[in-house]
């Protein structure tokens, strides 16, 4: 993981715009809202299901940096005022108030489109066809159909006690779309999988982006706000539905270990090379409540 992380780090600093190249202010709060924080979670998520494909450390590189920086815009954009107003994000000020809101606006957009630009302009797949492919499953990742749509369905859903099946339908768009893309995109980077072996890839990733969001909506009721970087409790104080709403603490830490559990079986086939994938799910799942 450490070894990851800190390969992501420097691939994100020589990727994002240096700060002195104009107009630098937004070149500034870029950079301010992707690096020296997060857990990297969907690049290491991304590295792990290279080993299965074998993919050169270089292509996952370029791709964990795509799906890095489409999540930090999403953050960036989720704090904002006419979203979930918070003050806080990976134990510092958010974009918007360390900058403005425009100018954390702006940083959003660019870094949506840097991300593009960074899968299209660098070999990371075997092939043309493999690469369109990558770009077509990070666009609806993002998109309505993904992580922009899990996040409509949010926010139309504050005040209102959903259904464990429509918790689930909002959260694997909002969250899970991007996770599974993280581990596809990987997946994609390096030898043809053929369908039943990419079915069982994506099927541990449905498992481990669910999961990611219900440990994330217990952390947010049992860890403190120094712990988690960002504001604890906000999604109880916005009368946000979430799993512990629905579920309960200790039912939501079953289905999370259940989760877990359903993601590793998922690839069990793959033998030595999925430990990574193995690995992560239980880093995901078994972190402190």
């Amino acid at each position: 993981m450490g070894q990851v992380q800190t390969r992501m780090e420097d691939a994100l600093k020589r990727l994002l715009p240096a700060p002195d190249i104009a107009p630098g202010r937004l070149h500034q709060s870029m950079r301010y809202a992707v690096l020296g924080g997060g857990k990297r979670v969907r690049p290491l998520l991304c590295f792990a299901a290279g080993e299965i494909s074998s993919a050169p450390a270089e292509r996952l590189e370029f791709a964990a940096a795509a799906v890095e920086m489409i999540h930090a815009y999403s953050l960036i954009h989720d704090d904002l005022p006419c979203m979930d107003d918070d003050v806080l994000r990976r134990g510092k000020p958010t974009c918007h108030i360390e900058y403005d809101e425009a100018t954390a606006l702006l940083a959003g957009d660019s870094l949506q489109a840097l991300a593009f630009q960074v899968l299209a302009e660098n070999a990371v797949a075997p092939d043309a066809s493999t690469q369109l492919r990558m770009l077509c499953t990070l666009a609806q990742a993002a998109g309505s159909r993904g992580m922009a749509g899990g996040q409509a369905i949010d926010l139309f859903s504050v005040g209102k006690a959903l259904a464990l099946e429509e918790l689930e339908f909002m959260h694997i768009h909002k969250t899970g779309a991007l996770i599974r893309a993280a581990v596809l995109l990987g997946a994609l980077c390096g030898k043809a999988l053929d369908a039943a072996q990419l079915g069982r890839v994506v099927h541990f990733a449905h498992c481990v982006g669910l999961a990611f969001q219900v440990v994330d909506d217990v952390l947010d009721c049992e860890a403190s706000t120094a712990t988690l970087g960002k504001t604890a409790g906000k999604d109880l104080a916005s009368n946000k539905p979430t799993y512990v709403s629905a579920l309960g603490v200790q039912r939501s830490k079953e289905w999370a270990e259940s989760l877990r559990v359903e993601a590793r079986d998922a690839v069990t086939g793959f033998g030595g090379e999925a430990d990574r994938l193995r690995q992560v799910a239980d880093f995901i799942v078994l972190r402190k409540f």
